[in-house]
């Protein structure tokens, strides 16, 4: 009997170990208060009372960002966003997980100012050991002022997949042992920030900010964080487990499902791709851009 109980006692402790292990990666409360830390301008950051909601704004004083408390290596990341809505020319808002590195890994999305009436666009970048160059543009199908929508990164040890509304619109594969330089060493935090990008973010910088139009305001929601918290171990982090769900084989390429989906944006709505743009790189497009998407 009392082994019998010392056995039930030691699976007790198993099963809360692996319960501890099984959540430990999903580490969003959803309060931005409690995940998220002002890193600019306190007095141009809003916050519901329940945490739950957040805004940015942009004036003549001041931009204003937030980061979070963490650092990540691998994982996903959703976050619930509402742009600058009317004449937002010349402003620029960026979700995105950095290194804060001078050999930098980051992923960003930045969504670009529009003129009034104007599709809005959606730069997407990478940079990886450093480097970047690695901009792609589309116009987004919906108008992402009116409500809230998803904007999503799943970072792996296979594949980086930009998604809109869980649409992959950009995937970034791992093809690190042919010589392509690939996120998978350096964690990173996720920081947002509204600023302004007259010189270069609304028609190549000819439609600049017209504050008579401002404050300009950006909101955040119900956001996703479900990642790896580095705690300076690479290896844990990297580890194919349950824990690590996003490191599973079949997180490692599109589904066929997605794989329609990410076509027919780049079909309808790329508006320029890096990989396209000879003249940039004197024809000697990088490497990946002969590479395999997925």
């Amino acid at each position: 009997m009392n082994n019998f109980f010392k056995y039930v006692f030691l699976g007790g402790i198993f099963l809360l170990h692996s319960l501890e292990i099984s959540f430990a990666s999903i580490v969003s409360t959803g309060d931005f208060n409690k995940d998220f830390f002002v890193t600019w301008s306190p007095s141009h950051v809003n916050t519901s009372t329940d945490g739950r909601s957040r805004s940015l704004k942009l004036d003549q004083e001041s931009g204003s960002a937030f980061a979070s408390n963490d650092m990540f290596l691998f994982g996903q990341f959703d976050m619930q966003i509402k742009l600058v809505p009317g004449h937002s020319a010349g402003t620029v808002l960026a979700f995105y997980l950095t290194s804060d590195q001078p050999n930098r890994d980051e992923i960003d999305f930045e969504f670009l100012g529009n003129v009034l009436d104007q599709p809005y666009i959606l730069q997407t970048n990478i940079y990886a050991d450093g480097f970047d160059n690695r901009e792609e543009r589309i116009h987004l199908w919906f108008d992402p002022t009116k409500d809230f929508h998803t904007y999503s990164v799943l970072w792996n040890l296979h594949q980086i997949v930009f998604m809109v509304d869980f649409v992959p619109i950009r995937t970034y594969r791992n093809h690190a042992d042919k010589g392509v330089a690939y996120p998978r060493w350096q964690p990173m935090s996720i920081k947002m920030s509204l600023w302004e990008g007259s010189n270069w973010a609304t028609n190549g910088g000819k439609d600049k900010i017209d504050w008579s139009k401002g404050p300009f305001i950006a909101s955040f929601a119900n956001y996703t964080i479900d990642a790896c918290i580095w705690k300076g171990n690479a290896r844990f982090c990297r580890a194919n487990s349950e824990t690590n769900w996003w490191n599973k084989e079949e997180l490692s390429s599109l589904t066929w499902m997605q794989r329609r989906l990410f076509k027919w944006v780049r079909k309808y709505h790329l508006i320029y791709d890096y990989c396209q743009d000879y003249k940039r790189f004197e024809n000697n497009l990088p490497k990946e851009c002969y590479l395999p998407k997925y």
